[in-house]
């Protein structure tokens, strides 16, 4: 009979049936993803009930976890919990915390650069979202803080990484304010879609959308590009771009009535919208 590989290996306190492997928790949780959980056994950060946890074993809500000596707080999902919350952002605040901010970067792309503008309020985004909702956040596809508009937070790291997968596929639509009127080449040359790494992103859309005196707003329809790409696509034209909102990804729509600062949880539905829908041009 094979044995455990010590005793902290076992099946922790609770039922066998509500138990799940600690990676998975973790993920859960919001705290990284199952590699990096793995990563933290292996290095002895983590521990169960007081013992060492290794690779392999399962924990329930009942179980005392800790990473580097700090309590992890488990909660027991309620039926019918949102674990997805679509957020209208204004530009300049930032969406995560900055300890949060980096797990979010094991899923994608670093956010840009570029500085953001003054906010009156520097408490991210997340931090002001009621704790019933959840404590550990992760972004799906985020904008650089300078932007903003529509994002997608999930406290469960699982799904957040199914969701970055899929929206990674799907047509993203955004209005942009750039300084000035882009010239024919410089439409055509964004349209192209090359960055600086000579890699290339599909723009779907590119349309003027009114504007007066020096400031001119675009509608930019684009597949696969994160928020930093989009930045560099257009500022590498000589393009001074002065305001980047996302309005759309895939099927889901910022919706008019949802003010700036708020959030409102996904249906199951628009869950599997998501994670379903095929890339198509719209």
């Amino acid at each position: 009979m094979r044995r455990p590989a010590s005793g902290a290996g076992r099946h922790a306190a609770g039922g066998a049936s509500a138990a799940e492997r600690l990676q998975k928790v973790l993920a859960q949780l919001g705290l990284g993803s199952r590699r990096e959980a793995e990563d933290w056994i292996r290095a002895g950060r983590l521990s169960v009930n007081g013992r060492p946890a290794v690779l392999g074993m399962r924990v329930s809500t009942q179980d005392q976890l800790r990473l580097d000596g700090r309590l992890i707080r488990q909660r027991a999902a309620s039926a019918g919990e949102a674990v997805v919350l679509l957020c209208h952002r204004s530009p300049g605040q930032p969406l995560l915390p900055p300890r949060a901010r980096r797990i979010t970067q094991s899923l994608a792309d670093p956010a840009s650069s570029a500085p953001a503008p003054h906010h009156e309020n520097d408490v991210s985004f997340a931090e002001q979202l009621p704790r019933r909702i959840g404590r550990r956040f992760i972004s799906i596809s985020p904008l650089a803080t300078a932007d903003g508009g529509l994002e997608l937070l999930s406290s469960d790291g699982t799904l957040a990484a199914r969701l970055q997968r899929a929206v990674g596929s799907l047509p993203m639509e955004f209005t942009l304010r750039v300084r000035g009127e882009l010239s024919d080449a410089q439409r055509g040359a964004i349209q192209a879609g090359q960055l600086d790494s000579g890699a290339q992103v599909r723009v779907e859309a590119l349309e003027p959308a009114g504007g007066e005196g020096s400031n001119r707003w675009y509608r930019l329809v684009s597949v696969g590009a994160s928020g930093a790409q989009l930045r560099q696509l257009i500022e590498r034209q000589a393009v001074t771009l002065t305001r980047a909102l996302r309005v759309r990804v895939g099927p889901l729509a910022l919706p008019p009535t949802l003010a700036r600062g708020r959030w409102q949880p996904l249906s199951p539905e628009q869950i599997s919208a998501l994670l379903d829908s095929p890339a198509t041009a719209p």
